[in-house]
């Protein structure tokens, strides 16, 4: 679980695939321990984090 308070430290960056006139956004906040996934329309959810090696493997895994 995230801590809420490192959220407003955290610089998220919107998926390059995210729908711009809808308001569906992936973004990311990324940390040397952690990759941060928010749902930019549901921001009272604290975002998600996994691993930056499982965040790569993801990444991988969609290509």
């Amino acid at each position: 679980m995230t801590n809420p308070q490192d959220q407003g430290r955290l610089v998220f960056i919107k998926s390059s695939y995210s729908s711009g006139g809808t308001g569906n956004c992936v973004e990311v906040g990324l940390t040397p321990t952690a990759v941060h996934v928010r749902d930019s329309k549901d921001m009272a959810r604290s975002p998600f984090r996994v691993s930056p090696a499982a965040w790569g493997h993801f990444l991988r895994s969609t290509n």
